[in-house]
């Protein structure tokens, strides 16, 4: 990774891959199955484990985006 070149402010390329697979995933039919994935995960089991990760992440943000409020 060395040989990566400077792309000064954010990585322009990394952001096009990343925007390349989400699109790619949205439109594979996957989305339903691993929204109901995760809809049983936080049911279940595991359910305590990931409040207690997104209590914890949430005491590191800065606040909530003023967009989800719209």
């Amino acid at each position: 990774m060395a040989d990566q070149k400077n792309e000064g402010e954010g990585n322009h390329t990394a952001a096009r891959v990343y925007d390349e697979a989400q699109k790619q995933f949205a439109q594979s039919g996957k989305v339903k199955p691993a929204a109901e994935d995760a809809a049983r995960a936080v049911d279940g089991a595991e359910g305590p484990a990931l409040r207690e990760a997104e209590r914890i992440g949430k005491a590191h943000a800065k606040g909530e985006d003023p967009a989800l409020k719209r």
